[in-house]
């Protein structure tokens, strides 16, 4: 499949479309600088983000993924173990961290591993699940069989609080926000039920260290399957936009910038 048919599908997705918004919106312009991305789902959002300039590697933890993300990046992409990673110190100056920490055991040594191979003064970007303990949505996404396990989480998600803990006080946080309210969570809960029941029917109960991550593989075995249902994009798009009724609500995703003291 071409880099440019994954993007338009990667675009159709109202949930991936947020995340890479969030993510650019706390991105310092990386023309010049040295920068890693970790956890980028299929490699969609390490081809865009390569392609606003700058140097990048990218890395994650299955052995899936990594053949995704190297297959429309090219060259600079790494296979993780959890928490170590194999850069020299003071490599980086920007870190984009998207969907990990919750699949790691040891996410405290991967905050340090951050701090080590972060430039001083450098930025890290953190994308999480926000905590959210009683939600009815996270109640119906198990309900279905779409639980922490199957996603490959180790721990459901984090507060702000707890990242500026994992952090510790060698970073200090400039921004933080939620996004992704109840209405989102519900198109992406509907869809990932769907992704499930397609691959229980073909008889792939693979899962990964990463969970449902639509593979390059996927993309093209599925592909007839991936265009009709972009084809539901507008109408997707419209009941996520009804998250603006629900102002007093945090949202199910937390993202974090936070720097490196020098």
């Amino acid at each position: 499949m071409s880099a440019e048919l994954a993007v338009a599908l990667f675009q159709k997705s109202v949930l991936k479309q947020a995340k890479y918004q969030r993510i650019t919106a706390l991105l310092d312009d990386p023309v010049g600088q040295r920068c890693l991305d970790i956890g980028a789902d299929n490699g969609v959002i390490s081809l865009l983000l390569r392609r606003r300039g700058g140097r990048w590697a990218s890395a994650d933890l299955d052995e899936h993924t990594v053949g995704s993300i190297r297959e429309l990046v090219g060259e600079d992409v790494h296979r993780l173990d959890g928490a170590g990673t194999p850069f020299p110190d003071r490599t980086f100056d920007q870190i984009v961290v998207v969907d990990y920490l919750e699949h790691i055991p040891d996410d405290g040594r991967f905050a340090e591993e951050l701090a080590r191979i972060l430039k001083p003064g450098g930025r890290v970007i953190i994308n999480v699940p926000h905590l959210k303990p009683r939600s009815l949505v996270n109640r119906l996404r198990h309900a279905i069989g779409l639980t922490d396990e199957w996603h490959g989480h180790l721990r459901p998600g984090y507060s702000l609080s707890g990242i500026r803990t994992l952090l510790g006080p060698r970073f200090s946080i400039e921004r933080s926000v939620t996004y992704s309210k109840a209405f989102s969570e519900l198109v992406d809960t509907g869809l990932n039920g769907l992704y499930l029941a397609m691959q229980r029917r073909g008889g792939d109960d693979r899962g990964s260290s990463k969970g449902t991550v639509i593979t390059q593989a996927d993309l093209r075995k599925h592909r007839k399957q991936f265009l009709l249902l972009s084809g539901l994009y507008p109408f997707l798009w419209a009941v996520s936009r009804l998250d603006a009724l629900l102002w007093l609500q945090p949202g199910y995703k937390l993202i974090v910038r936070a720097r490196l003291s020098g």
